[in-house]
């Protein structure tokens, strides 16, 4: 029944011509969203995704002209969208001055250099600190401290310096006479227990402070013996002798009777304090090799107390110098 109308329905003419209309419709939608897309139109697109409002065929026409006329302003495009540059976002961790923290501050007014060396995060954070300038509380010329260095560059300040608390060595025999620090000699006394509860014998003290004084009349004595040359390898000028701070102590092995101290890296007692010192915060100051370092020729009887936390880090990190462990320059020779 093609041929036959229904009441209000329209000409076959006008129905045919219908389609293309509808056709122009959705090439113009087509052609808006294009544009839209292209130049970010978000008006158009809203527009286009809404019910199609009713057009005449000369609306339609005005349409497609119109957005025509749109792609063509479109600059043309010839390659791959490039992704925006993303700026970069590094969170900086806010910079911590250990020498302000409440902690730190404390101990430094207590004189508790381990709890100085703790509120740092411990003693690699302290070393590496000490090391690049960033821990300006913490002074290696300071005599009173145990992470001072005294060499042939770096005297004392004033060069009469003398320590304040001195003690003997509690059960260490003391052959000259010769006090420590007081943190020093509680420390040695333990180490010499300790030794001797391991059977390994008796650990004597031969030196420990000595005044500017002392240290001149010393000093002369191995001029005299070996001249200038010769002595400053041996025996530090007065006012350049880590045994001025009282930090410094000379051991010997005993066995009824003492030995000299070349003897001592040969006994049992040598060879226990080269590997165990430092648990006690000892280390051996002038080492094998590092007279290019330190300027002394080598003394295994010449111990060094830097403390705990310190001496472990030393051992554990392979350190022969503190001249090194501090990135402190080599002191060889005297200046002037």
């Amino acid at each position: 029944m093609a041929d036959v109308l229904q009441a209000g329905s329209p000409e076959p003419a006008a129905r045919h011509a219908g389609a293309p209309r509808g056709a122009r419709i959705g090439v113009g939608a087509a052609v808006l969203a294009v544009a839209a897309l292209l130049v970010g139109a978000s008006a158009t697109l809203t527009s286009l995704t809404a019910p199609a409002p009713a057009t005449t065929e000369g609306s339609t026409a005005e349409v497609v002209e119109s957005a025509a006329l749109s792609v063509a302003e479109v600059p043309a495009f010839h390659g791959p969208i490039a992704a925006l540059p993303v700026p970069e976002q590094t969170a900086l961790a806010a910079a911590v001055d250990p020498c302000a923290l409440p902690e730190v501050v404390a101990a430094l007014g207590a004189g508790d250099d381990e709890a100085v060396i703790a509120g740092f995060g411990g003693a690699e954070p302290f070393r590496v600190a000490v090391t690049e300038d960033r821990a300006p509380c913490v002074s290696l010329d300071d005599p009173a401290r145990t992470w001072m260095v005294v060499n042939k560059v770096r005297p004392y300040a004033p060069m009469s310096f003398r320590p304040t608390a001195l003690a003997l060595p509690d059960g260490v025999r003391s052959l000259s006479g010769g006090a420590l620090h007081e943190k020093s000699a509680t420390a040695l006394a333990t180490m010499a227990a300790d030794a001797r509860d391991a059977g390994v014998g008796e650990i004597a003290l031969a030196s420990g402070f000595r005044s500017y004084e002392t240290q001149t009349d010393t000093y002369r004595s191995h001029v005299a013996g070996r001249g200038v040359e010769g002595a400053d390898l041996v025996s530090a000028r007065p006012g350049f002798s880590e045994h001025q701070s009282g930090f410094a102590a000379d051991v010997v092995a005993c066995d009824g009777g003492c030995g000299t101290l070349d003897d001592l890296a040969a006994t049992p007692q040598g060879r226990w304090v080269h590997g165990n010192a430092w648990r006690y915060g000892w280390v051996v100051r002038y080492g094998e090799g590092m007279t290019d370092v330190t300027g002394y020729v080598p003394e295994a009887w010449h111990l060094r107390y830097i403390g705990p936390a310190l001496a472990q880090e030393y051992h554990d990190g392979g350190w022969e110098s503190l001249e090194e462990f501090f990135g402190l320059q080599p002191a060889p020779d005297y200046i002037g």
